[in-house]
């Protein structure tokens, strides 16, 4: 879907009119109109905004352009699996399993690894492949890197 179908399916499913979104996001009717036919985008802060508003990440309202994954364990991450911020933001970078009030759960490479493999065998992989796979794709992710 793209940005403008996005937003429209948002606000008509909350039951908000253009007036009543753009007094809660503080921009004119007119903003919200020409965004709903594709003429513009929201700018960073207002899609914040609408991000905590509606309860979806800010690359869903952007038509999820990418496919996000966890910068900690690597899981695929949707809507109701990302982490967010002591102020309800979400934080798009990491899971909710990884990274939870601004602390993050898995600091030691190893323990990660112990708790992932028993799902992965439950979903097939042996243990063996799992360990081998979860070693060679960890130090490429963000959380690993800083480490």
């Amino acid at each position: 879907m793209e940005t403008k179908e996005v937003l429209l399916q948002l606000r008509t499913e909350k039951g908000f009119s253009q007036e009543e979104l753009a007094e809660k996001v503080m921009v004119t009717r007119q903003a919200v109109s020409r965004w709903e036919t594709g003429e513009t985008t929201p700018n960073t802060e207002t899609l914040k905004l609408l991000s905590k508003l509606y309860g979806v990440s800010i690359n869903t309202l952007l038509g999820s352009p990418r496919q996000l994954i966890c910068q900690c364990c690597g899981m695929p991450l949707q809507d109701s699996l990302i982490s967010k911020e002591k102020d309800g933001s979400f934080n798009e970078d990491y899971c909710q399993w990884c990274y939870h009030d601004e602390t993050f759960t898995y600091n030691n490479m190893d323990d990660l690894i112990n708790t992932c493999v028993p799902h992965m065998v439950a979903q097939g992989f042996s243990e063996e492949q799992a360990r081998d796979y979860m070693k060679g794709m960890l130090p490429n992710l963000k959380h690993w890197k800083k480490s």
